[in-house]
Protein backbone atom coordinates (compact mmCIF):
# COMPACT_ATOMS: atom_id res chain seq x y z
CA UNK A 1 0.00 0.00 0.00
CA UNK A 2 1.66 3.25 -1.20
CA UNK A 3 1.46 6.80 -0.58
CA UNK A 4 2.95 9.93 -0.89
CA UNK A 5 6.25 10.94 1.04
CA UNK A 6 5.41 12.25 4.57
CA UNK A 7 8.87 12.53 6.84
CA UNK A 8 9.22 14.46 10.25
CA UNK A 9 5.20 15.24 9.94
CA UNK A 10 3.23 15.59 13.46
CA UNK A 11 1.85 12.49 14.50
CA UNK A 12 -2.02 11.94 14.55
CA UNK A 13 -3.70 12.97 17.88
CA UNK A 14 -5.87 11.23 20.33
CA UNK A 15 -8.52 13.17 22.64
CA UNK A 16 -11.50 11.18 24.26
CA UNK A 17 -14.54 13.30 25.02
CA UNK A 18 -18.53 12.40 26.12
CA UNK A 19 -17.04 9.03 25.66
CA UNK A 20 -15.84 9.06 22.16
CA UNK A 21 -12.52 8.76 21.02
CA UNK A 22 -11.54 10.87 18.54
CA UNK A 23 -7.93 10.14 16.29
CA UNK A 24 -7.34 13.16 14.03
CA UNK A 25 -4.73 12.74 11.21
CA UNK A 26 -3.72 15.89 10.19
CA UNK A 27 0.49 15.91 9.17
CA UNK A 28 -0.30 18.94 7.40
CA UNK A 29 -0.17 17.08 4.08
CA UNK A 30 -1.38 14.05 2.80
CA UNK A 31 -1.54 11.38 5.89
CA UNK A 32 0.68 9.57 4.74
CA UNK A 33 1.28 6.17 7.18
CA UNK A 34 4.55 5.61 8.52
CA UNK A 35 5.86 3.43 11.45
CA UNK A 36 4.80 6.25 13.99
CA UNK A 37 1.33 6.76 12.75
CA UNK A 38 0.86 3.28 12.56
CA UNK A 39 1.56 2.77 16.22
CA UNK A 40 -0.64 5.96 16.83
CA UNK A 41 -3.54 4.49 14.83
CA UNK A 42 -2.51 1.17 17.39
CA UNK A 43 -2.70 3.31 20.62
CA UNK A 44 -5.66 5.29 19.33
CA UNK A 45 -8.04 1.61 19.23
CA UNK A 46 -6.61 0.67 22.96
CA UNK A 47 -7.16 3.70 23.91
CA UNK A 48 -11.05 3.72 22.68
CA UNK A 49 -11.24 0.15 24.22
CA UNK A 50 -10.25 0.69 27.10
CA UNK A 51 -12.21 4.37 27.84
CA UNK A 52 -14.48 4.77 24.92
CA UNK A 53 -17.57 3.76 23.80
CA UNK A 54 -16.61 3.90 20.15
CA UNK A 55 -13.50 5.31 17.67
CA UNK A 56 -13.97 8.29 15.20
CA UNK A 57 -11.41 8.83 12.79
CA UNK A 58 -10.90 11.85 10.67
CA UNK A 59 -8.97 13.39 8.33
CA UNK A 60 -8.09 16.98 7.28
CA UNK A 61 -9.63 18.90 5.02
CA UNK A 62 -9.57 17.06 1.76
CA UNK A 63 -7.13 14.60 2.88
CA UNK A 64 -8.62 11.25 4.56
CA UNK A 65 -5.14 9.25 3.98
CA UNK A 66 -3.25 8.71 0.49
CA UNK A 67 -1.55 5.27 2.00
CA UNK A 68 2.15 4.12 3.61
CA UNK A 69 4.72 6.51 3.64
CA UNK A 70 6.47 6.26 0.36
CA UNK A 71 10.23 7.28 2.11
CA UNK A 72 9.39 4.31 4.44
CA UNK A 73 8.45 2.03 0.93
CA UNK A 74 11.15 3.34 -0.86
CA UNK A 75 14.58 2.82 1.79
CA UNK A 76 14.46 -0.76 0.56
CA UNK A 77 12.61 -4.70 0.89
CA UNK A 78 13.53 -4.58 4.74
CA UNK A 79 11.45 -1.06 5.38
CA UNK A 80 8.93 -1.58 3.56
CA UNK A 81 7.74 -5.14 4.77
CA UNK A 82 8.02 -3.98 8.17
CA UNK A 83 5.73 -0.69 7.43
CA UNK A 84 3.45 -3.29 5.98
CA UNK A 85 3.76 -6.21 8.32
CA UNK A 86 2.35 -3.22 11.19
CA UNK A 87 -0.29 -1.70 9.21
CA UNK A 88 -1.69 -5.07 8.53
CA UNK A 89 -1.62 -5.71 11.95
CA UNK A 90 -3.44 -2.05 13.05
CA UNK A 91 -5.70 -2.62 10.18
CA UNK A 92 -6.71 -6.26 11.74
CA UNK A 93 -6.93 -4.99 14.65
CA UNK A 94 -9.57 -1.94 13.76
CA UNK A 95 -11.40 -4.74 11.90
CA UNK A 96 -11.53 -6.81 15.45
CA UNK A 97 -12.21 -3.48 17.62
CA UNK A 98 -14.03 -3.72 20.68
CA UNK A 99 -16.18 -1.08 19.94
CA UNK A 100 -17.46 0.59 16.75
CA UNK A 101 -15.48 2.49 14.59
CA UNK A 102 -16.77 5.55 12.30
CA UNK A 103 -14.49 6.93 9.93
CA UNK A 104 -15.29 10.38 8.70
CA UNK A 105 -13.41 10.41 5.13
CA UNK A 106 -12.35 14.41 4.56
CA UNK A 107 -11.04 13.75 1.28
CA UNK A 108 -8.46 11.52 -0.96
CA UNK A 109 -8.25 7.85 0.79
CA UNK A 110 -5.97 6.00 -1.34
CA UNK A 111 -4.26 2.56 -0.80
CA UNK A 112 -3.71 2.14 3.02
CA UNK A 113 -6.18 4.93 3.43
CA UNK A 114 -8.81 3.07 1.56
CA UNK A 115 -7.61 -0.04 3.51
CA UNK A 116 -9.02 2.04 7.06
CA UNK A 117 -12.36 2.45 5.40
CA UNK A 118 -13.02 -0.91 4.80
CA UNK A 119 -11.66 -1.59 8.45
CA UNK A 120 -14.23 1.03 9.73
CA UNK A 121 -17.58 -0.14 10.75
CA UNK A 122 -19.74 2.89 9.73
CA UNK A 123 -17.78 5.11 6.97
CA UNK A 124 -19.06 8.65 6.23
CA UNK A 125 -17.95 10.49 3.34
CA UNK A 126 -17.58 14.42 2.45
CA UNK A 127 -19.12 15.49 -0.86
CA UNK A 128 -16.19 17.16 -2.32
CA UNK A 129 -13.83 16.17 -5.35
CA UNK A 130 -12.06 13.53 -3.71
CA UNK A 131 -10.46 10.25 -4.78
CA UNK A 132 -11.03 6.72 -2.89
CA UNK A 133 -9.95 3.49 -4.13
CA UNK A 134 -7.28 0.61 -3.91
CA UNK A 135 -4.74 2.00 -6.49
CA UNK A 136 -1.55 -0.62 -5.71
CA UNK A 137 -1.93 -2.71 -8.87
CA UNK A 138 -1.48 0.70 -10.55
CA UNK A 139 1.35 1.60 -9.07
CA UNK A 140 3.32 -1.66 -9.13
CA UNK A 141 2.50 -3.48 -5.95
CA UNK A 142 0.09 -6.86 -5.67
CA UNK A 143 -2.95 -6.62 -2.90
CA UNK A 144 -1.46 -8.13 0.23
CA UNK A 145 -3.93 -11.02 2.06
CA UNK A 146 -5.05 -8.56 4.50
CA UNK A 147 -5.96 -5.83 1.51
CA UNK A 148 -8.20 -8.59 -0.15
CA UNK A 149 -9.95 -9.99 2.68
CA UNK A 150 -10.99 -6.69 3.84
CA UNK A 151 -11.65 -5.78 0.24
CA UNK A 152 -13.77 -9.14 0.28
CA UNK A 153 -15.46 -8.51 2.90
CA UNK A 154 -16.95 -4.64 2.54
CA UNK A 155 -16.98 -4.22 -1.21
CA UNK A 156 -19.76 -4.93 -3.13
CA UNK A 157 -19.14 -8.24 -5.39
CA UNK A 158 -19.90 -6.16 -8.53
CA UNK A 159 -17.18 -3.74 -7.58
CA UNK A 160 -14.16 -6.18 -6.42
CA UNK A 161 -12.72 -7.19 -9.15
CA UNK A 162 -12.78 -3.67 -10.67
CA UNK A 163 -11.49 -2.12 -7.20
CA UNK A 164 -8.75 -4.80 -6.29
CA UNK A 165 -7.29 -6.00 -9.76
CA UNK A 166 -7.90 -3.14 -12.15
CA UNK A 167 -7.36 -0.45 -9.42
CA UNK A 168 -10.53 1.41 -10.35
CA UNK A 169 -10.40 5.01 -8.08
CA UNK A 170 -14.08 6.45 -6.96
CA UNK A 171 -15.54 9.18 -6.72
CA UNK A 172 -17.55 9.74 -2.83
CA UNK A 173 -20.57 9.15 -4.50
CA UNK A 174 -19.60 6.21 -6.58
CA UNK A 175 -17.50 4.71 -3.39
CA UNK A 176 -21.19 4.46 -1.97
CA UNK A 177 -22.09 2.25 -4.83
CA UNK A 178 -18.77 -0.09 -4.47
CA UNK A 179 -18.86 -0.59 -0.50
CA UNK A 180 -15.96 1.59 0.58
CA UNK A 181 -18.15 4.39 1.80
CA UNK A 182 -22.20 3.81 3.63
CA UNK A 183 -22.95 7.89 2.74
CA UNK A 184 -22.01 11.00 1.86
CA UNK A 185 -23.05 14.68 3.57
CA UNK A 186 -21.91 17.99 3.10
CA UNK A 187 -18.39 18.18 3.81
CA UNK A 188 -19.28 21.23 6.30
CA UNK A 189 -21.66 19.11 8.40
CA UNK A 190 -19.42 15.92 8.11
CA UNK A 191 -17.12 15.59 11.57
CA UNK A 192 -20.57 16.46 13.13
CA UNK A 193 -22.46 13.53 11.36
CA UNK A 194 -19.75 11.32 12.25
CA UNK A 195 -19.82 12.09 16.06
CA UNK A 196 -23.80 11.80 16.28
CA UNK A 197 -23.23 8.29 14.93
CA UNK A 198 -20.87 7.63 17.29
CA UNK A 199 -22.46 8.46 20.40
CA UNK A 200 -25.57 6.75 19.08
CA UNK A 201 -23.58 3.74 18.35
CA UNK A 202 -21.78 3.87 22.07
CA UNK A 203 -25.20 4.41 23.88
CA UNK A 204 -27.25 2.05 21.68
CA UNK A 205 -25.29 -1.04 21.66
CA UNK A 206 -24.83 -3.51 24.68
CA UNK A 207 -20.64 -3.46 24.72
CA UNK A 208 -20.78 -7.26 25.72
CA UNK A 209 -22.64 -7.97 22.55
CA UNK A 210 -20.94 -6.04 20.30
CA UNK A 211 -17.57 -7.64 21.21
CA UNK A 212 -18.84 -11.27 20.92
CA UNK A 213 -20.44 -10.64 17.68
CA UNK A 214 -17.62 -9.21 16.03
CA UNK A 215 -15.31 -11.78 16.99
CA UNK A 216 -17.88 -14.52 16.08
CA UNK A 217 -18.53 -12.58 12.67
CA UNK A 218 -14.56 -11.37 11.73
CA UNK A 219 -12.41 -13.34 14.54
CA UNK A 220 -11.33 -16.32 11.73
CA UNK A 221 -10.29 -13.68 9.05
CA UNK A 222 -8.24 -11.81 11.59
CA UNK A 223 -6.79 -15.15 12.83
CA UNK A 224 -6.12 -16.45 9.21
CA UNK A 225 -4.82 -12.91 7.90
CA UNK A 226 -2.44 -12.97 10.99
CA UNK A 227 -0.97 -16.70 10.58
CA UNK A 228 0.11 -16.13 6.94
CA UNK A 229 1.30 -12.16 7.08
CA UNK A 230 4.86 -12.81 7.41
CA UNK A 231 4.37 -14.99 4.67
CA UNK A 232 2.60 -13.14 2.43
CA UNK A 233 4.76 -10.13 3.06
CA UNK A 234 7.94 -11.91 2.36
CA UNK A 235 7.97 -10.51 -0.97
CA UNK A 236 6.25 -7.10 -0.57
CA UNK A 237 8.34 -4.19 -1.98
CA UNK A 238 10.10 -6.34 -4.79
CA UNK A 239 10.01 -6.02 -8.22
CA UNK A 240 10.04 -9.47 -9.89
Amino acid sequence: MRGVSATETPAPTCEISDGIAVLRLDDGKVNAFGPETVAALDAAIEAAEASAGALVIVGREGKFSAGFDLSVIGAGPGPARDLARTGARAAMRLYGAGVPVVAACTGHALAYGAILLLASDLRIGGDGDARIGLNEVAIGLAMPVFGMELARDRLSPRHLTRAVSLATVYSPAEAVEAGFLDKVVPVEDLEQVALTRARALASGLDRAAFAKTRRNARGGTIDRVLATLDEDLARFGLRD
